[in-house]
């Protein structure tokens, strides 16, 4: 184990969760001189997040080219995540322009894969010990400041101290409820059923995303041949549904244009379902405590960014805090206020929108304005793509000379549109 370097303080910082944020910041932070202790309430290695898309977005390359994963989850079979997405002007399908590289992506891939991979990548790691079968259950607090965690092991209770605690455990975070961090919260109007099939074609093997207004579906392929298949419906369909899961199901996907023909494949899971999934937001920093993925930020599991801005969010931690949680000597408040400034400039403006949306509502005249466009214009589709990856904010996304240039499209193509799917 790793030898405390100063008095009051078993680590530098302390991590609740070993998943794809805590992974990740302990390895960068660790590579940082930063003495790191990564819990995992899990006693399994290889225990991984089951409710998921699978996919990072191309905003997270960076982060695994950093860590050091590219190669190992290309042996293991991730696909790229290239994609297009119907919506009633047509399909939108982007493309590089001619003579240009490829656009940018990250890669699908199961977390039965991922999780294990990253998490043996921090635990060999020097710097890191990584805690199984360790769950916090509270924090140690000294003059309003926590200084520490409590935690349930397999020999007992346990108090581990350090400078800094982060909160990588999870929409339900404990770290985030001890801290007394607010939770803002958004309902989410749809529900979502998914499962994996293999052998599952699809058109360029890519993946396809359904916007059926309000009701959605996606298919994501990944390792091994497998796809995750899942339909995201409206939640005044969620009785029906619930009469018959199975038959519900298959007529949805049934239905869907260009449908996917999962008769000819081969279901390998159950059908699984997230009935109720609201959104929601915490501030992502409290005195000696910072929180990253999903403790700071659920979003609609719908557009599948959980992943990439896992891993970006512990990214922004290492990069504010590293100096300051490693010597001791610079103001940790200051470099915590600073990743929450980053945190809230790259994220909030989507998860505004990502709200918004999760209301089961139509698209709106300036959606409906972006989306017609790029189903007719490879450049749009092309800025659809980045804007999709989490490569842009909404304000780049919407900004004048993207919006001239949809409205000049649409201009040339004045024919009535199709009525919606559904």
């Amino acid at each position: 184990m790793t030898r405390p370097e100063s008095t009051g303080h078993d680590y530098d910082v302390v991590i609740a969760g070993a998943s794809l944020a805590g992974s990740a910041a302990a390895t960068l932070l660790a590579r940082r001189g930063v003495r790191v202790a990564l819990l995992e309430r899990r006693s399994d290695p290889e225990a991984y997040k089951v409710l998921c898309t699978h996919s990072i977005t191309a905003n997270a390359y960076p982060v695994l080219d950093e860590l050091g994963l590219v190669p190992a989850i290309e042996k293991a079979g991730a696909v790229r995540n290239d994609a297009r997405w119907y919506t009633r002007w047509g399909w939108i399908e982007p493309r590089p322009a001619p003579g240009d590289p490829e656009l940018p992506y990250a890669y699908n891939i199961r977390r039965s894969i991922l999780d294990p991979l990253i998490r043996s990548r921090a635990a060999e790691t020097p710097g890191v010990d990584l805690l199984l079968g360790h769950k916090v259950t509270g924090l140690v607090q000294e003059a309003g400041r926590t200084v520490g965690v409590r935690a349930s092991t397999p020999q007992g209770e346990r108090e581990i101290r350090a400078r800094l605690v982060v909160g990588a455990d999870g929409k339900d975070s404990a770290v985030a409820k001890a801290a007394g961090v607010p939770t803002r919260q958004y309902e989410n109007a749809r529900f979502a059923y998914l499962a994996h099939f293999r052998n599952l074609p699809l058109r360029d093997g890519i993946i396809h995303t359904w916007f059926l207004e309000p009701d959605m579906a996606y298919a994501f392929p990944n390792d091994d041949g497998v796809t995750v298949l899942t339909v995201v419906p409206d939640k005044k369909r969620l009785p029906a549904f619930r009469e018959d899961l199975e038959g519900s199901f298959s007529a949805f996907v049934r239905a869907l244009p260009e449908a996917p023909p999962i008769d000819s494949a081969e279901r390998i899971t159950k059908i699984i379902g997230m009935v109720d999934y609201p959104l929601h937001t915490r501030r992502p920093t409290a005195p000696g405590v910072a929180l990253i993925g999903d403790a700071a930020l659920t979003g609609d599991p719908l557009w599948g960014v959980g992943c990439g801005w896992a891993l970006e969010s512990a990214q922004w931690l290492t990069e504010a805090v590293a100096a300051s949680a490693a010597t001791g000597q610079g103001d940790l408040d200051r470099a915590l206020a600073r990743y929450g400034r980053i945190h809230r400039r790259r994220l909030l403006g989507h998860q505004t929108l990502a709200a918004d949306f999760a209301t089961s509502r139509p698209f709106n005249p300036m959606e409906r304005l972006m989306f017609s466009a790029a189903a007719r214009d490879a450049s749009l589709a092309r800025h659809m793509h980045r804007f999709s990856q989490r490569l842009i904010g909404p304000l780049r996304f919407l900004n004048p000379v993207a919006v001239a240039k949809a409205s000049a499209v649409n201009i040339k193509h004045r024919e009535p549109a199709a009525p919606p799917a559904r």
